[in-house]
């Protein structure tokens, strides 16, 4: 299982918030920072949009006009404003 690291300090960081207008949002204990998790497509490392259906997801790139599999997109940690 992949673990979403803090990009300071390299400690697991704890899921917070989901679905706020900043995106998802997780919590650094070690260093009491919240960050705001950013899906990059892999091909062009544009942001991606998240689409949820069916109980199944996928992430959407309008710079490359086609779903990604949320197998190959990366992810991005930036501090919460």
């Amino acid at each position: 299982m992949k673990q979403d690291l803090c990009p300071s300090c390299q400690e697991e960081l704890t899921f917070k918030v989901s679905g706020s207008v900043r995106g998802e949002q997780y919590l650094c204990h070690a260093c009491q920072r919240i960050y705001t998790r950013v899906a990059k497509c892999p091909d062009c490392q544009q942001t991606a949009e998240k689409i949820q259906a069916c109980g199944s997801v996928s992430y959407f790139c309008s710079h490359c006009n086609e779903l990604k599999s949320k197998t190959r997109i990366q992810f991005e940690y930036n501090d919460a404003l």
